[in-house]
């Protein structure tokens, strides 16, 4: 009990000595870190008045870190309600309506939260308590001032937090959100230089906290893509534990996994993803949905395990749960979020089970699909259904549809926000001229427009995650070849798709095909012994097992 009470009059010293200093109190009581279960811990001091309020914008600043914007708003909210001058909580919840990886600035609602400290910039940064705070709060100025497009204020933005970490080394929070900047500064297309600086600035702060979840999450971005993603696996195995309450944390884990073709670690890391989400949906009353982008990712997953059946029965799911979430739902912003979701993800889920199955009149081609206002998933959803029509030899459809493609991709206009949309677009339409090209009985013509798509995708930045293109145009290439008995230059093509998407089943077989075919049989071993280790937990009946054991010929 004495040792209590000392402890407690030698507090109340401290503070008063402070406060007679005119130091801010806490400023003291902030430097310490704030553990928040399941999310990580962090230092960020600030000026809050109160403990609690800086508590709250902790734990804020780690769903911020760990892009958990919705409950990063409600977070910095309760830190204000705590104490209504808290500017760095302002700061905070302005930062939520910035989404930098993914290249989305929602403008307005930035500027509503900044109104709370005044209604002009010279005002706002009267409020601040310190040097330090004005400099944050300037630096997000430059994102909602309306000055310029997105792109310059995003160059803009991202000097002055150079400046900002530079002025400030000492201030672990600065360099990551320095580091965060740099990463979205590229508008949509991977700048190399840019990403490897900040993962290497993000490493740095993970070496002296390495349950910063910041630090793991942007060492992981700036590496995710096949040549530098090894150099990334140590985050990468980190993150999911240091923070197992956020779902993103779990499936960012993935951008390395897939990187790599490390199947098994993608399909664990992307079904713990929707758990958490889906715990969390239910704690808080809202309906189960597999319609998201972590599903997305495990249903490719899945696939390039073998696993037809799970992949079909989580693309069921998606259309089942997100038909009846819709019809449960009341008009508003959480069901525009459903309606987004639902048609997003599902033309996107039902044309990778169309290419990965090689089904091409199953189950998957018989859903209806929703209205799709998006004009790149529509575009997807359009190849699909042509590519599987000329597969099964319905021209008369192949043909219409790449008709309507073609008026598609005639018609569009480069997007600041994803610039190499339009290259994408030429590439599905060649794809699929070359494919109806081909079964036509122009196999010149089929070559040359698919090894062009080919060609122009090796000209654009990388980008992570499943092949954009869910027919690879590389590997579409090689099985092209491979028709034609042409085994070694398919070979060369097979190559050039794992370059890309290592450890692509469809890829690796086509690779072990155009080895047997040239008669390189130790070369087509060692490629059906990669797919079968991929496929360790393959459905049993796969018809491809077979081939791959040796049992049946290659077709």
């Amino acid at each position: 009990m004495k040792s209590k009470i000392l402890r407690g009059m030698l507090l109340l010293a401290t503070l008063m000595w402070l406060a007679i200093l005119g130091l801010p109190l806490a400023a003291h009581e902030a430097k310490a870190p704030a553990p928040t279960a399941g999310l990580g811990t962090l230092e960020f001091p600030t000026s809050a008045k109160s403990a609690q309020a800086q508590q709250a914008f902790v734990r804020a600043a780690l769903l911020l870190h760990l892009f958990e914007y919705d409950e990063a708003a409600k977070a910095f909210q309760q830190a204000q309600s705590l104490e209504p001058d808290f500017v760095m909580a302002v700061w905070g919840e302005a930062m939520t309506h910035n989404h930098p990886l993914w290249n989305q600035l929602d403008e307005r609602a930035g500027r509503d939260v900044l109104a709370k400290l005044g209604k002009t910039p010279e005002e706002r940064a009267a409020k601040a308590k310190t040097t330090r705070e004005r400099d944050y709060l300037a630096a997000l100025e430059i994102l909602y001032s309306g000055v310029g497009n997105k792109q310059e204020r995003d160059l803009l933005y991202a000097a002055a937090m150079k400046e900002l970490a530079s002025k400030h080394p000492e201030d672990n929070q600065a360099q990551l959100f320095h580091a965060l900047a740099l990463l979205g500064r590229s508008e949509g297309v991977r700048n190399v230089p840019d990403y490897l600086r900040a993962a290497e600035i993000s490493r740095r702060i993970f070496e002296k906290n390495p349950q910063n979840p910041g630090a793991a999450h942007y060492w992981i971005h700036g590496m995710d893509d096949p040549e530098h993603a090894r150099g990334a696996i140590e985050p990468a195995r980190a993150l999911s534990k240091i923070a197992p309450d956020a779902g993103h944390a779990q499936h960012m884990t993935s951008h390395i996994f897939i990187a790599l073709g490390l199947w098994d670690d993608l399909v664990q890391a992307n079904e713990e993803a929707s758990r958490v989400v889906n715990e969390h949906a239910r704690e808080q009353g809202k309906p189960q949905v597999s319609c998201f982008h972590y599903n997305e990712w495990l249903e490719y997953g899945y696939y390039q395990q073998g696993r037809m059946k799970d992949a079909n029965a989580l693309l069921l799911r998606c259309k089942q749960e997100g038909e009846s979430a819709l019809a449960a739902s009341k008009p508003g912003k959480e069901r525009d979020r459903l309606v987004a979701r639902f048609e997003g993800s599902l033309p996107i889920m039902r044309a990778t089970a169309v290419i990965e199955s090689q089904d091409w009149n199953g189950p998957a081609l018989q859903l209806d699909m929703p209205a799709i206002k998006d004009e790149n998933v529509l575009a997807v959803d359009r190849f699909v259904t042509g590519f599987a029509a000329a597969q099964r030899g319905d021209l008369t459809l192949a043909r219409s549809v790449l008709a309507t493609l073609h008026d598609q991709v005639a018609a569009a206009k480069p997007d600041s926000e994803n610039p190499q949309a339009l290259d994408y677009l030429h590439i599905l339409h060649d794809d699929l001229a070359g494919l109806v090209a081909a079964k036509s009985g122009d196999m010149d013509t089929a070559i040359a427009l698919v090894r062009g798509a080919a060609s122009r995708l090796d000209t654009m930045a990388f980008d992570f995650g499943p092949p954009v293109m869910v027919k690879p145009p590389h590997e579409l290439l090689g099985e092209l070849l491979l028709a034609v008995d042409r085994p070694g230059e398919a070979a060369d093509a097979f190559t050039r798709s794992l370059q890309l998407a290592p450890l692509r089943s469809l890829s690796l077989l086509g690779l072990a095909r155009a080895h047997k075919a040239a008669g390189h049989d130790v070369a087509a071993g060692a490629s059906y012994r990669q797919l079968l280790a991929i496929w360790h937990q393959a459905d049993a009946d796969l018809a491809i097992l077979a081939e791959a054991h040796g049992k049946v010929p290659s077709p």
